[in-house]
């Protein structure tokens, strides 16, 4: 009976050598092999010694290749030094007299380098210290590199020809081999010092790929743990102040912007589970309510009404978180323009001194003549507002609300002050969360997103919001980041 055709054993693998099922599993050592080539700390590592190698090779040659041209030229200079004086003793005497002179030069010469050969035009050796004309030097002012065999020994030459008068041919040159010893000696320098440089290069960037590995390992165990949910971890810093602490420090406070965003996407949804349930849950009780007793159109039409309150109030609850989250994302950055304070503060304070009045109250402003700030003029406007509207709702009547103004360097602080219960000192930090209403607020209207909108604001502007105790009252101190200062 045939067997059914097992697709999945036939499954086509690219991968593979026959490009049918899997390929053959990998050693652990290639994996090791491949998981470090792919590491950036030892591609760094890589450039870092190439390039260390490369500057040191090159002082190296630069090194030799100078020494043996500054001996080549102290080897030419004696020559030209050595034909010279030869030619003034030829125009002074005749050849008798360059004869003598380059005996006694060969006996003058300690080192025992110096050739001289003195032939006829007929190549019959007259004087000098090399038995026969060198084969191949056939030019008059020009430099030859040869091999000659004097006194029974060959040895490396640098010599020159020159022609005299009736035909009469002159060598001067100098023996090379301490030359071409030091040379050599100096290419294997440069041979062992290569060699102790690429080991140095070589040390040194694994030297670097360790640091870097151990720099990095901070980063990928607080992001690892990041990864798995723990939002407290953070970049331990090594207090050296480079950039690794830079980085850190950026890392530490990126995550501190996460986590206190997640803790307020948290509290939102709390929140929403909670507070706007309320409203909700009464909208649809008085719709259900008015649906089963109203007699008339007149009870329908104030239950519609009141429910659509309610609903109207939701609605403005998610208005304001929207505006928040638009606020915190920085999407507002875009329409910053140039604002004028002092107009618009006035402005504010007309509309709200009217209010002021109505609730039995003195609204007081403290501007200076013009202030001048880089900003969203709808946002700071709205801030202000929530502000003073706070003040207005808290403060008894009788009582005084101040609104002032004033530029403190690259700051400027817009405080408003007023006479009511104000916010106990450990209820401060916690009054700008969403939500939240403390005890003197829990029987007026509003939804606890004032203070938050605000203080979202001033971190917009690269400012924050302060809490004070005015005693009695609150001071509330709008402080915004002036970047025209």
């Amino acid at each position: 009976m045939d067997q059914p055709l097992d697709t999945d054993a036939l499954a086509f693998d690219p991968l593979a050598p026959d490009g049918l099922g899997t390929h053959p599993p990998v050693p652990t050592g290639s994996k090791n092999a491949i998981r470090l080539w792919r590491s950036a700390g030892l591609r760094l590592a890589i450039i870092y010694a190439a390039l260390f190698s490369l500057s040191a090779f090159a002082l190296v040659f630069f090194l030799w290749w100078e020494t043996a041209a500054l001996l080549d030229r102290q080897v030419d200079a004696a020559i030209r030094a050595d034909a010279q004086g030869l030619s003034e003793q030829w125009v002074d005497g005749d050849l008798d007299g360059l004869v003598s002179t380059i005996r006694e030069r060969l006996m003058e010469n300690v080192d025992d380098d110096a050739i001289y050969l003195v032939i006829d035009p007929s190549g019959h050796r007259i004087a000098g210290n090399l038995e026969r004309w060198p084969a191949g030097v056939v030019s008059p002012d020009a430099w030859y590199e040869l091999t000659i065999d004097r006194a029974g020994v060959r040895s490396p030459a640098r010599v020159r020809r020159f022609d005299l008068p009736g035909g009469d041919r002159l060598l001067v040159g100098r023996d090379v081999r301490t030359r071409v010893a030091l040379r050599r000696l100096l290419t294997d320098a440069m041979f062992w010092a290569g060699l102790v440089l690429m080991v140095l290069g070589l040390a040194g960037a694994l030297l670097m790929n360790g640091l870097f590995r151990s720099m990095l390992a901070n980063v990928s165990a607080t992001s690892a743990a990041i990864a798995a949910g723990d939002l407290t971890h953070r970049v331990r810093l090594t207090g050296r102040g480079d950039e690794f602490d830079r980085l850190a420090e950026t890392i530490n406070d990126m995550l501190d912007r996460i986590a206190w965003l997640m803790d307020g996407v948290r509290e939102v949804s709390n929140a929403i589970a909670h507070d706007l349930r309320t409203p909700i849950a009464r909208a649809r009780a008085r719709l259900e309510d008015a649906g089963t007793h109203a007699r008339t159109e007149a009870d329908l039409r104030a239950a519609l009404e009141r429910a659509q309150a309610d609903l109207d109030g939701v609605t403005s609850v998610f208005q304001a978180l929207l505006r928040i989250a638009e606020i915190e994302a920085g999407a507002r950055r875009a329409a910053f323009g140039m604002v004028e304070l002092v107009g618009l503060l006035s402005d504010i304070a007309e509309l709200y001194g009217a209010v002021a009045e109505e609730h039995g109250l003195r609204l007081d402003l403290d501007l200076p003549p013009r202030l001048d700030l880089q900003g969203d003029r709808e946002l700071i406007q709205q801030a202000v507002a929530n502000l003073l509207d706070n003040a207005v709702k808290f403060s008894p009547p009788g009582g005084q609300v101040r609104l002032s103004a004033v530029a403190i360097g690259p700051e400027i602080r817009i405080t408003v002050a007023d006479q009511g219960p104000g916010i106990p000192k450990e209820d401060r930090a916690r009054a700008v969360q969403r939500f939240f209403r403390g005890e003197a607020a829990r029987h007026t209207p509003g939804s606890g997103l004032g203070l938050a909108l605000v203080l979202a604001v001033a971190q917009l502007h690269g400012g924050t919001l302060v809490l004070e105790d005015q005693a009695p009252g609150l001071r509330a101190i709008l402080m915004l980041r002036n970047t025209l200062a």
